[in-house]
């Protein structure tokens, strides 16, 4: 088979994996009003182990009964029966040999509902810039959001480990920190949504200390052997054009830093995750990644074109490709393509209007050929 290379085992953490096909987390919105996992989601995550991904990353679960929650029926682990309601879809995933990872996301300023507050939080007091999602539930402008005391800081650093533990608990096989997308790491990160004057805001390395200190805390408190990796990206929900001040040197001071954390993975980001990220002629992101650190990087961003995941990882610059929208198309698309069969086009309206949550025709098992 032409793609051949896409079917070898690698590495993620202590685990080995099948393939170079990861599913990447996608918010659905289709848990209970309190944060529950739904059999529908069960379903949902079954078809990706059923359709040959070694790995499936979930939708972004928030972390605490604050401020944490970024969309309404988005799933949390902040408590038993969250664990409980995970504990089923990863024994479902796990039946089928594919390694299932929980990401944890703290929505920040970028919240556009959430059952346990009506304010928003972030390091400094300015919106995202941009307009909420209409297919997660939002409209208009963001709030102004409260500017995180010290306090506050540790209080979030406390519910990543919290619901890193119940993630262990849940059996996981790790967790993945959502440091991209303008969420709160990454505001804090971003130089426009953080005016801070103390230890948290200014330089970069500054910039950079709740995401070090987060990924720290965390792995002193799960075991060995459960995988700790962190979503890295400078494209945001609601400013898809932002790019790091000064390009690659950015990048080189982040990957490195995040390099020495004692992180398993770096997963990154972008529209295109094989152009050029910091101008005409520079490193994609993923190459940036693979070159300013030692880690193992999965790649995301239009990576259904074949041409371009395989070239990615035959020039080594990502260990693994995760798909998004492709997967939604081809929720079968590892065992699909190694059959020769055609790939099917991804249907947004079908799909995720007029609300994201996840459709009853999405969920049909018999299409999904094991």
């Amino acid at each position: 088979m032409k793609y051949d290379h896409l079917y070898t085992e690698q590495k993620l953490g202590k685990h080995t994996l099948s393939n170079r096909f990861i599913v990447a987390p996608m918010t659905r919105i289709t848990a209970t009003d309190d944060g529950s996992a739904t059999n529908k989601m069960r379903d949902y995550y079954e078809r990706y182990a059923k359709g040959g991904f070694s790995a499936i990353i979930t939708e972004g679960i928030y972390t605490d009964q604050l401020y944490s929650q970024g969309y309404l029926n988005q799933p949390g682990l902040t408590n038993e029966n969250h664990v409980n309601a995970w504990k089923e879809i990863v024994d479902t995933v796990h039946q089928h040999d594919t390694a299932i990872i929980a990401q944890l996301m703290h929505a920040g300023g970028q919240s556009q509902g959430n059952v346990y507050t009506d304010t928003t939080v972030a390091p400094s007091d300015i919106a995202p810039k941009g307009e909420q999602l209409g297919f997660y539930g939002g409209s208009g402008p963001f709030q102004k959001p409260k500017s995180l005391t010290k306090e506050d800081i540790e209080q979030i650093r406390v519910s990543f480990v919290q619901s890193a533990r119940y993630a262990e608990e849940a059996g996981f096989d790790g967790v993945e920190i959502h440091g991209a997308n303008g969420y709160l790491l990454d505001q804090f990160l971003t130089d426009y949504t953080n005016n801070r004057s103390d230890e948290y805001g200014g330089s970069l390395e500054n910039r950079l200390r709740l995401i070090t200190e987060v990924i720290k805390d965390v792995k002193n408190a799960v075991g060995e052997d459960f995988t700790v990796g962190i979503r890295i990206s400078q494209i945001k929900v609601a400013d898809p054009s932002y790019k790091w001040p000064d390009g690659e040197e950015s990048a080189q001071l982040i990957f490195s830093t995040l390099n020495n954390t004692g992180l398993d993975y770096i997963h990154v980001t972008d529209g295109d995750a094989a152009q050029s990220a910091f101008g005409e002629g520079t490193k994609s992101l993923t190459s940036a990644a693979k070159a300013f650190s030692t880690l193992p990087i999965i790649a995301n961003g239009g990576l259904g074109d074949l041409q371009k995941a395989s070239k990615l990882i035959t020039d080594g610059d990502a260990d693994f490709v995760s798909l998004g929208t492709s997967a939604l198309a081809n929720p079968d698309y590892p065992n699909r393509l190694a059959k020769g069969e055609e790939l099917k086009s991804f249907d947004f309206e079908n799909t995720l209007l007029p609300i994201a949550y996840i459709k009853d025709h999405e969920i049909e098992m018999d299409l999904v050929k094991a």
